[in-house]
């Protein structure tokens, strides 16, 4: 795979800085800045479907759970508002009042998910709208158009991802078509500009399934291109936890040191710290989100389901080591109570909890892997984290 022409003239301001490495593990602290500010790694991005984080203020982003980046999603984007809306708006930024960084993904998610209505070609994807049937197409150009439009700061390459289990010889010829949709993303971003003031950042997508030399042979291709960061994609689809680690593992030894690292819909609080040992600097994941509206929290002690009835005259406080979360105190009986009287305070709590204690977590592997005490403080917390209370 040759890498894509440099001929274009093309400023890129996004910047990454290493700022400490563990010594036992691949474990790194750094710092990615944008026009819209500087995210510490490594880092959890809340998701934002579409334009928002669910049960969320943008200020309880900010002041409370102390986001730095989040998610805005180009699927649901494009259907609803959709970009006539967005680009009246001055962006998704503007639109939703969210004043820092954003990821956009390409939509190559949504699309592989909607495996009964869409039909995959050399030129793009056909689908049908989850909301109303109608037909669109998206192709690697389009999705990088309407990535400018939504006007996120870091924006995703268009691929496919695969399912697992996946068929070797599919999975070969879907890498291959992923990276010539690379190339095509890259010309298309390279000869296009920002829409609203400030740059924008395209990060390719490393594909193929499990399978050792597709891994080698994409994430090679990937770092080719030379961009500015780079992506995992194609895992936490349903493949056991071990062959996750393992094709993270293989591909972080190949992607550049110098450029952040972003495994993509991932995961678990323990898959958290796995990975960010194994070189990962950025995740993002519906999990703390979706689950906390399902009534499970996860805390630093281990996972409780809050409709549990063990939970129903336990007044103590929700995270036993309050202090660390001292502006979301409140007790066991109460958010059951909430829960299962399926009262919208209770998602709303459930929500910023999981939130919070995602943003602490990483949080706190940085400051483990600054003072060197990383690798034995994982081994800790991934014993606890996995715990049922």
């Amino acid at each position: 795979m040759e890498p894509q022409s440099n001929s274009y003239l093309c400023v890129f301001k996004m910047k990454f800085k290493l700022e400490a490495s563990d010594k036992f593990s691949k474990a790194r602290a750094g710092e990615i800045s944008t026009d819209h500010g500087t995210i510490k790694t490594p880092i959890f991005m809340p998701v934002g479907t579409a334009g928002s984080v669910k049960a969320v203020h943008q200020r309880e982003l900010k002041d409370d759970i102390k986001a730095q980046i989040i998610l805005g999603n180009t699927y649901h984007l494009y259907l609803r508002p959709g970009l006539n809306t967005l680009e009246k708006a001055g962006g998704l930024h503007k639109f939703n009042g969210w004043d820092g960084p954003i990821l956009t993904d390409s939509g190559g998610y949504q699309v592989y998910s909607l495996s009964d209505v869409r039909k995959i070609k050399e030129e793009g994807v056909t689908f049908r709208s989850h909301i109303d049937g109608s037909k669109h197409l998206f192709t690697p150009e389009v999705a990088m158009d309407i990535q400018r439009v939504i006007g996120g700061d870091i924006i995703m390459a268009f691929d496919e991802c695969t399912p697992y289990p996946c068929d070797y010889n599919y999975a070969k010829k879907s890498i291959d078509m992923t990276h010539r949709w690379l190339k095509r993303c890259c010309d298309r971003f390279d000869t296009t500009e920002p829409k609203y003031g400030y740059s924008q950042t395209l990060f390719p997508i490393v594909q193929g399934s499990v399978y050792k030399d597709l891994r080698i042979k994409s994430a090679e291709a990937i770092a080719s291109f030379e961009r500015e960061g780079n992506a995992i994609g194609g895992l936490s689809v349903g493949e056991p936890a071990e062959e996750m680690y393992a094709m993270t593992e293989l591909v972080c030894g190949i992607l550049p040191v110098e450029k952040p690292r972003y495994l993509m819909g991932v995961g678990t609080p323990v898959n958290l710290l796995e990975n960010i040992a194994l070189g990962i600097d950025m995740f993002d994941c519906v999990m703390p989100t979706r689950n906390a509206r399902n009534g499970m929290l996860f805390t630093k002690n281990g996972i409780m389901n809050m409709r549990n009835e063990k939970w129903k005259n336990d007044f103590s406080p929700i995270e036993a080591d309050s202090e660390l979360f001292s502006d979301l105190v409140y007790n066991k009986a109460y958010l059951r109570h909430l829960i299962t009287s399926k009262e919208i305070l209770g998602a709303q709590i459930a929500t910023l909890h999981n939130l919070h204690f995602y943003l602490w977590l990483v949080n706190e592997a940085r400051e483990k892997i600054i003072s060197g005490e990383f690798y034995d403080w994982k081994k800790k917390m991934v014993i606890q984290l996995a715990q049922r209370l």
